[in-house]
């Protein structure tokens, strides 16, 4: 080959890899809140349908999307949209059923955290206080998680009603996602004993061993079922850092963001600093999904501060080493009408931004973050994902590296056979990876040997 023919190949591999860069990707979420100049609630009230015998409101909830493009960020719009005109017109209802569809995404609220599985979106929302007749408020501790379910393509409401679920139950977390690895849904959820009920409070044996007491107040790994939502812990609650994301690779490794609360000035790149000239501000933790437990790494800091409130974020599956976050702009720390760097007052959070929005790109190898994009009206997910992407790919079967279906020996040929030959790049990472480790070596072989020979993993 020429030396011109290896420059031209060399210019179009790159100009390649441009327009992949420049294709960007579209990433969905589902609505939390945004801001408005006049107040926070920016609710279109239709009129009353006779039929339904209740009022319709358009509201800010539903399903949304937004584009990264390489280098803009646009602002978030609802999609599938919702259209007056599809259902009212000339002062009536037209269309009842997509008038009760428009209004009903009034409930897809999830304060507590919320998850795509098998098509269908659980939202939780958490009722701390309940309003009685009189004025007075009162702490609601047996309805306390109110869960719905929806049908992630088309934003119809599934469930007949809202299913409640009691303050013990610890359904509040930090995020969910589904392991590609094992298909299990796991989440960030905080445990904590002030919601036990009295038959396990009075019950001495229950916390015989303090050691081993699974009701300490943190933050704990834990697997989720859907249908019954119920957590199982894998650990205690041991962490006890504001935790504000959750989210899980393609390669089903695991993520935790804390809120980054900090008194340091901005430098000129936007990034806060310490005094050592280390970058500070929010911190992403790798989690163990096996043993629940945090994994020590030296990860910088993501040089950006954030709020101490729930917040988004996802991969894509096409790069495991950049987490997506939308998350607040700062901590709560801001310059004055006078030029002071100080706290900033919630009540002027319209003027001095104070709970304003951005997208970040994490690199999860570092821990450091990029802004893309300040959401100047202040949106913010309960739950994002790239678009096409809500749910990982089907869960591969463990020890299956010819892909036929079955576990067998010739599977196990195939995996000395690749390993011998040094290469394993064409090998299917999550069936030929048996001891979970996400590294294909020889003691995979041996694990899967074991299988073939005994039955069990």
């Amino acid at each position: 080959m020429t030396r011109i023919n290896r420059i031209l190949i060399l210019a179009v591999m790159a100009c390649s890899c441009l327009s992949i860069m420049a294709q960007g990707i579209t990433l969905r979420g589902i609505y939390q809140t945004h801001r408005t100049d006049a107040n926070d609630v920016t609710s279109e009230y239709v009129g009353w349908n006779y039929n339904l015998m209740k009022a319709i409101f358009i509201v800010p909830q539903g399903l949304y999307k937004m584009e990264w493009d390489g280098t803009n960020v646009s602002m978030p719009v609802k999609d599938p949209a919702v259209n007056k005109a599809d259902f009212y017109s000339n002062g009536k209802f037209t269309d009842d059923a997509k008038a009760l569809w428009a209004a009903n995404f009034n409930m897809m609220q999830a304060n507590s955290g919320a998850i795509i599985h098998n098509g269908i979106l659980t939202t939780i929302m958490s009722r701390t206080d309940m309003q009685n007749p009189d004025g007075t408020w009162v702490t609601n501790d047996t309805n306390r998680f109110a869960v719905r379910k929806w049908d992630i393509k088309t934003g119809d409401l599934l469930s007949a009603g809202d299913v409640y679920y009691p303050a013990w139950q610890c359904l509040e977390s930090a995020g969910m996602a589904v392991n590609p690895r094992d298909g299990k849904v796991y989440g960030l959820f905080h445990i904590t004993n002030k919601y036990l009920p009295d038959s396990i409070l009075n019950d001495p044996d229950f916390f015989a061993d303090e050691n081993t007491d699974s009701t300490d107040s943190g933050y704990a790994i834990c697997t989720i079922d859907l249908d019954k939502m119920e957590i199982s812990q894998i650990t205690p609650g041991l962490y006890y850092e504001n935790y504000v994301t959750f989210a899980i690779n393609s390669e089903g490794r695991a993520f935790a963001l804390t809120s980054g609360g900090t008194a340091a000035l901005p430098a000129e790149d936007g990034k806060v600093y310490d005094i050592n000239g280390d970058l500070t501000g929010a911190h992403v933790f790798e989690f163990d999904l096996q043993t629940g437990l945090r994994i020590s790494d030296n990860r910088a800091s993501t040089g950006y501060m954030t709020q101490v409130k729930r917040q988004s974020a996802c991969f894509s599956k096409n790069d495991p080493t950049k987490m997506y976050w939308m998350g607040y702009f700062n901590s709560g720390m801001g310059f004055d009408d006078y030029g002071n760097w100080m706290p900033l007052s919630d009540r002027n959070w319209i003027q001095n931004g104070k709970y304003d929005t951005a997208l970040y790109e994490v690199d999860i190898t570092t821990g450091e973050a990029r802004r893309l994009g300040i959401l100047e009206d202040r949106y913010l997910f309960s739950l994002m994902w790239v678009d096409g992407e809500e749910e990982p790919a089907p869960v591969a079967i463990r020890g299956d590296v010819d892909n036929n279906g079955k576990v067998s020996i010739t599977d196990a040929t195939k995996l000395i056979d690749a390993l011998l030959n040094g290469n394993v790049s064409s090998l299917n990472i999550n069936s030929a990876d048996c001891n979970l480790d996400t590294n294909i070596t020889i003691s995979d072989i041996t694990i899967l040997i074991d299988y073939l020979l005994g039955g069990n993993w």
